[in-house]
């Protein structure tokens, strides 16, 4: 299974032979420029311009907004819901989705900005690789974001929703999270490749380049 990153939350997700997942597409107004987008699905985890242009994926026929589980070209996803309540008992939407290719589990957390119990991370089942929103604004803050990780226990974390050049708007360094997380030497790749046959026994941060 491969992982690249575009930038802020999307990434595009595909096993060879299998169809290919975009989650949560920007468009260029948050300040990014526009990837060149290409699958069969896309998950938005909220409607938002750096969460919801689904007009920049090119090949897409399934559009996938809310919670619930979906079996598409042989590959499992499940929307689960993970909204936020704030002080004024305001919900902020957000659904979290768990792609599932063979025996493999991708997470990707949307824009999580709360701590859940431990109940409901169990529920999640298990997550070989994590895609988790670290730099703050709508999401979790670093610490809050290995919080998360302590409960999930993934093989892979791959941080996202962090500060760019470009980005528009306030978000915190990547290297907050690093910290938090105790990584001293960054693991810097283009792509992801994780294979059910070579999961690493200790958790991995992998730090993506965005890609265009």
């Amino acid at each position: 299974m491969d992982i690249i990153w575009y930038g802020h939350s999307c990434f595009r997700i595909t096993e060879r032979g299998q169809i290919s997942v975009i989650t949560d597409p920007f468009s260029d107004v948050i300040g990014l420029p526009l990837p060149k987008l290409k699958g069969e699905v896309a998950t938005i985890s909220h409607r938002s311009p750096g969460h919801d242009f689904v007009d920049a994926v090119k090949g897409m026929n399934h559009a996938l907004t809310g919670p619930g589980e979906y079996e598409i070209g042989g590959v499992f996803i499940t929307g689960v819901a993970m909204h936020d309540v704030d002080e004024h008992n305001n919900v902020k939407y957000n659904v979290a989705y768990i792609v599932q290719f063979d025996a493999l589990t991708v997470l990707h957390l949307g824009d999580l900005a709360h701590v859940p119990s431990q109940s409901a991370i169990e529920a999640l089942g298990e997550v070989n690789v994590v895609l988790v929103p670290v730099g703050g604004g709508g999401g979790l803050k670093a610490s809050e974001a290995a919080e998360v990780i302590a409960l999930i226990e993934p093989n892979y974390i791959v941080p996202m929703h962090y500060a760019l050049p470009g980005l528009n708007f306030e978000l915190d360094s990547v290297d907050k999270f690093l910290k938090e997380m105790g990584v001293s030497k960054v693991q810097e790749e283009d792509m992801l490749r994780v294979s059910a046959q070579s999961l690493p026994e200790q958790p991995q941060v992998i730090v993506l380049r965005p890609q265009s």
